[in-house]
């Protein structure tokens, strides 16, 4: 992700646009697959909820996506069938996680990697790292301790091993 030029006089819905475009043209957002939700563009591009939907309303009119009321913004024109839809990414994360802690890898009483880590490492919005990480805790694989972070629970609490 580029910086985002706040004081230029290109919109920044237009430059979050030109950024998802290059996505699009680069094979990482495919035909039928979501463009990033509002949530997430706010959340990544640390803009408003209006300049999220110009985001969207920009990429119908350049042609390289669409909307489906109550679903999302979908890459490609209207008609384009639509990727299966798969685990929810923080879904995929949580998962990732709770695997390298039964392994070892992440251990004990031991902090486990930061939001901004987790955000790098999956190319991931803040608010998908932070579902990531409250799915853990829901699970009982991790404590959130305030002010200090999110540590490997004690393994007495994690959940069983799933069955085969």
């Amino acid at each position: 992700m580029s910086m985002l030029d706040r004081d230029g006089p290109v919109p920044i819905y237009v430059q979050v646009a030109d950024e998802i475009q290059d996505r699009i043209t680069s094979g990482e957002l495919r035909p039928g697959e979501p463009v990033p939700s509002e949530a997430e563009l706010e959340a990544e591009y640390t803009i408003a909820r209006t300049t999220a939907r110009n985001v969207a309303r920009e990429l119908r009119r350049r042609g390289l996506a669409h909307t489906v009321q109550g679903e999302g913004t979908f890459v490609g024109p209207l008609g384009v069938p639509r990727a299966k839809p798969t685990r929810a990414i923080y879904v995929i994360i949580a998962n990732d996680l709770a695997a390298r802690i039964r392994r070892g890898e992440l251990r004990p009483n031991r902090a486990i990697p930061s939001e901004q880590a987790l955000m790098r490492q999956y190319g991931v919005a803040r608010v998908t790292a932070r579902q990531a990480v409250s799915r853990l805790r829901e699970q009982r694989w991790v404590v959130t301790v305030a002010r200090r972070g999110t540590y490997v629970a004690d393994p007495a609490g994690w959940p069983e091993e799933p069955p085969a």
